[in-house]
């Protein structure tokens, strides 16, 4: 095994916070790992982990040699990737991580048409609500709504996420339908829990911010659940259109407060800033712009 090959080994058992982790990504032993690992410290002539049978820590000589390998392995991985331009056919596994309702619903469609494009590569996918570490999990991309916390990713946005505030006719027609934002305090309202703070942020016409205090009459983490709550006439919901849009485009959910403006993000495709991104990974990302960027199907 190459000095290369080793390098990498390191790489895995860095970002993987340990040998187990990194022997299951890799899908190779433990002891195949822990061999590589002892090899390329033998040819150093350092230790780059400190290894107990609980724990591994990498050591000061160990941040440096990372950093400077990275940066190697990016670049020989790159000049690779350059030099079998003309090999067309993309090969290996694509790792994702994606929301689940988002995921399942419209990312779906859309990588059953990447993989058809091409059939050398195959695909594994987690789809989860909750956060992902990319590196600590191995994947190449993952997908998120919302806000990007993590200096350390870089974040292409790949779709508006628009929301809209609506509630089942027969809702409206026995409790009413709300004109304006305070008129919220007499209805049943449905949240989404993403937060600890029960507020709904609206802005009018001027530009003014409208916060609205929830007392909520159902709370979850699910938005198609909430979705089903609102078609059910159990309250009013604010809803991403990408889960709302069948029921918006059927009528058995109505939007309210439609001179209010209710706030909007994007999805995004993430993936570590300092890594170099493979063909597979790059192609994909083109190619889900090209199918949700500027106003998604579920929008128009």
């Amino acid at each position: 095994m190459g000095q290369l090959e080793n390098m990498k080994v390191f790489i895995r058992v860095v970002e993987a916070g340990g040998i187990s982790i990194a022997a299951e990504q890799l899908r190779i032993a433990k002891s195949a790992v822990s061999r590589r690992l002892a090899d390329l410290e033998s040819d150093l002539g350092v230790t780059l982990i400190n290894r107990t049978t609980r724990t591994s820590n990498i050591t000061e000589a160990g941040k440096i040699y990372y950093r400077r390998a990275l940066s190697i392995v990016d670049d020989v991985t790159e000049l690779n990737s350059m030099t079998s331009q003309q090999k067309c056919s993309l090969q290996g596994t694509l790792r994702l991580a994606a929301p689940s309702s988002f995921g399942v619903e419209h990312l779906s469609p859309i990588l059953s048409d990447y993989i058809k494009q091409h059939p050398d590569l195959s695909l594994s996918i987690n789809f989860a609500d909750n956060y992902i570490d990319l590196i600590e999990g191995g994947y190449d991309l993952a997908f998120r709504i919302g806000t990007l916390q993590d200096s350390t990713l870089v974040a292409r946005p790949i779709a508006p996420i628009k929301v809209v505030m609506c509630a089942s006719p027969d809702y409206l027609k026995t409790h009413g339908t709300p004109t304006s934002p305070d008129d919220l305090k007499h209805h049943q309202l449905l949240y989404y829990s993403f937060s600890n703070v029960l507020t709904w942020k609206l802005t009018d016409k001027e530009g003014r911010k409208i916060n609205i205090p929830i007392t909520e009459k159902i709370i979850s983490n699910n938005g198609e659940f909430l979705n089903h709550m609102g078609i059910a006439g159990h309250g009013i919901i604010l809803s991403p259109t990408f889960i709302s849009w069948k029921a918006l485009k059927a009528g058995t959910l109505v939007p309210i407060l439609t001179d209010y403006s209710m706030p909007s993000t994007h999805a995004y495709a993430i993936y570590p800033k300092a890594r170099y991104l493979p063909k597979k990974t790059r192609l994909l990302i083109n190619y889900l712009k090209e199918k949700l960027d500027n106003t998604p199907y579920w929008d128009q």
